[in-house]
């Protein structure tokens, strides 16, 4: 499989190239040059358990040539060791619980594979490889998780000061000793910013080997794809409409590319907070990045998302064809925090600020018929968002993980919105 850039003016690479280096040189995303048929994949009974046997079989349409069956498989096994339980709360509508990994986030399962392919790779780089990733709050817990000890591997982990939850802040700053965390005066684009600014840099390029672990690299992005394929051999017979928590829009677009490799859904929901530039852009047609917003689901809160550019390459950059395969809701905190109370008293089940988003786009804006189900993505534990407790009016079981963090040092610091400061700061610590 080759990958090209978005922009059209980068050399086309094979995967290796394409993961080591996260982002194409002018400044577009690595797209796949063909679109794999999966859709024998799609139809496949399911079977418990076998997480780790759909990624294999689904990256192994992205990588084969470049990386051996066996080592695949290993990396598969040792990445996805966790299920994605699918909860019916109500008549018709299911939670896919995606926060069963080590940090409690969706985002463990394109950190570990990535993390495991770059370390398949490390030995052949040739100097010491530097992952950079801006984070909105679960991002950057889970590479810091994901890469942790990795041999030969540094991490630089950017988040928002003051805009990322106390559980959050945790798994940011209790890391290891290859990670470095910088704590960013500013938003969360303003980290994104950092990070692209420093991947294109052609100095620090010279010194070290630097890719992104942001769901603008493949190898973060392609995996997300198993969560609708496994839902869809669950729920055999069903038409379903997912609805996505979309901030970077990375995870709806993994679900849209499985579509047109034959994923057997009915349509899709890009749930967003009051960050609205999509919906605002499928309305009007007019795209205008702007500022984000602070919200109650901060994991969401971008301005300006990446991963729409794949969303108009897979569409050819039409559209009438995205609006036709793709609705998007915005939906307000007041919204958040009634649908977080509401579906606890109603249905018993505590949801993140995330999953509320999602499970509120999807009532509000689609009446489903007969033989149609909703699955909302629910894409982190409840747990890693203060404000739940707050309107829920009551504690949240701290799960271990959590409660071990408590007890190591804070590993952080603070720097302004300024690059050359980033930058020292990186040389000072490698």
């Amino acid at each position: 499989m080759q990958y090209f850039s978005t922009n059209g003016r980068a050399a086309v690479v094979g995967f290796r190239e394409a993961l080591l280096m996260g982002q194409p040189e002018d400044g577009g995303l690595y797209f796949p040059s063909q679109i794999p048929d999966l859709s024998e994949l799609s139809g496949s009974a399911w079977s418990p358990g076998s997480e780790a046997e759909t990624v294999f079989r689904l990256m192994h349409a992205y990588v084969a040539g470049e990386i051996t069956d066996d080592a695949l498989r290993a990396i598969c096994e040792e990445a996805i060791n966790f299920p994605f339980p699918l909860i019916e709360i109500e008549p018709g509508v299911f939670v896919l619980e995606l926060f069963h990994g080590p940090t409690l986030a969706f985002k463990d399962v394109g950190a570990r594979f990535m993390s495991r392919c770059l370390g398949h790779f490390s030995n052949s780089i040739g100097k010491r490889a530097v992952v950079i990733v801006a984070t909105s709050g679960d991002t950057g817990g889970a590479v810091a998780h994901g890469f942790a000890g990795v041999e030969g591997v540094s991490v630089v982990i950017l988040y928002p000061k003051g805009r990322v939850s106390r559980v959050q802040e945790l798994q940011l700053t209790r890391t290891a000793s290859n990670v470095i965390t910088m704590e960013v005066q500013g938003s969360f684009d303003d980290c994104q910013k950092l990070a692209k600014t420093a991947l294109a840099d052609p100095t620090l390029r010279h010194n070290y080997f630097l890719t992104s672990a942001n769901s603008i690299n493949i190898a973060r992005w392609l995996p997300q794809q198993t969560y609708y394929f496994t839902t869809i051999r669950q729920l055999a017979g069903k038409r379903v409409v997912f609805s996505v928590p979309s901030g970077n829009f990375g995870n709806i677009a993994a679900g849209l590319l499985a579509q047109s490799s034959g994923l057997e859904a009915k349509s899709f929901i890009a749930a967003c907070n009051a960050n609205d530039v999509v919906p605002r852009y499928l309305l009007t047609g007019d795209y205008n990045a702007e500022p984000s917003r602070r919200t109650l689901s901060n994991a969401m809160d971008v301005g300006d998302p990446s991963n729409l550019a794949r969303i108009c390459e897979l569409f050819g950059n039409d559209i009438g064809r995205i609006r036709e395969n793709m609705a998007a809701v915005s939906i307000s905190d007041e919204e958040t925090a009634a649908t977080i109370k509401k579906v606890h008293e109603v249905c018993g089940y505590t949801m993140d600020p995330h999953t509320a988003v999602a499970y509120r786009a999807l009532t509000r804006s689609h009446t489903r018929a007969r033989d149609e189900v909703g699955v909302v993505l629910s894409t982190a534990h409840p747990v890693k968002f203060d404000s739940v407790a707050d309107i829920l009016g009551n504690n949240i079981s701290v799960p271990e993980s959590v409660a071990k963090l408590e007890m190591l040092e804070r590993r952080a610091v603070e720097i302004t919105s300024s690059y050359e400061e980033m930058v020292e700061m990186i040389k000072e610590s490698l």
